[in-house]
């Protein structure tokens, strides 16, 4: 198998996969069917990915790796036309959202408690369960204290979800002056955000829409993301 035929066939895969294919994924594509069907080498389908996202410096899409493996996805700096294609507004989280989301990523494992000491307010349930049901985070345990609180942390489908391979790509707080930073940072859309009454949070008024780049569709979430 040529070089160039490897790549048509990751190109494809990945073009068809509804979520992102690991190198060991993409492997299991070229299982040899008979002894002189010598399937390409782990080495050899990391050249021919990074081929293929050399070969797209210049288009619209990008080659990405994240948590899960490989994904194409339109490129950032196109996501305000690209999010006209979704007739629904994306959903809109609140600030307290976001900043709880924040110091799940950057203090894990953390207890709900220690999230209202650092923020100085409750944190709503409404907020955790949110977080939850968008596969963001989850409960890594229970700290060995009276009433056992849960350890909350994040997921490989918040990486994924962010465009981040490990939570090491996270921007580090020194990027991030203010919470205003986040969007940039973690790669949203900064012209989506528009300040709305929040009527879950007393006294919050800062509604974020996000924008993120991601390999979901949107069809249950009503997301304005682009992909491939």
């Amino acid at each position: 198998m040529n070089s160039q035929q490897l790549k048509n066939i990751i190109e494809a895969a990945l073009l068809a996969a509804d979520h992102p294919l690991s190198v060991d994924q993409l492997a299991a594509l070229f299982i040899a069917q008979s002894i002189e069907d010598e399937p390409p080498t782990r080495d050899e389908l990391r050249q021919a990915l990074a081929a293929l996202q050399q070969e797209c410096e210049s288009r619209g899409i990008e080659l990405k790796e994240v948590s899960s493996g490989y994904r194409f996805q339109v490129k950032q700096a196109l996501a305000p036309w690209i999010s006209r294609l979704w007739e629904e507004r994306a959903p809109r989280y609140s600030r307290a959202l976001l900043e709880t989301l924040a110091l799940i990523a950057y203090r894990q494992p953390i207890t709900r408690a220690e999230i209202e000491d650092i923020r100085g307010v409750a944190v709503s349930s409404n907020i955790i369960k949110t977080l939850q049901e968008r596969e963001w985070v989850r409960v890594l345990g229970h700290r060995e204290v009276p009433g056992r609180p849960a350890l909350y942390g994040t997921t490989r489908e918040f990486l994924d979800f962010f465009s981040l391979k490990a939570l090491g790509d996270l921007p580090t707080l020194a990027e991030i002056s203010s919470l205003d930073d986040i969007p940039t940072q973690m790669h949203l859309n900064q012209s989506e955000i528009n300040p709305m009454p929040d009527n879950n949070n007393s006294g919050n008024t800062n509604i974020v829409q996000l924008y993120p780049v991601t390999n979901d569709t949107g069809a249950d979430t009503n997301e304005a993301s682009a992909h491939g």
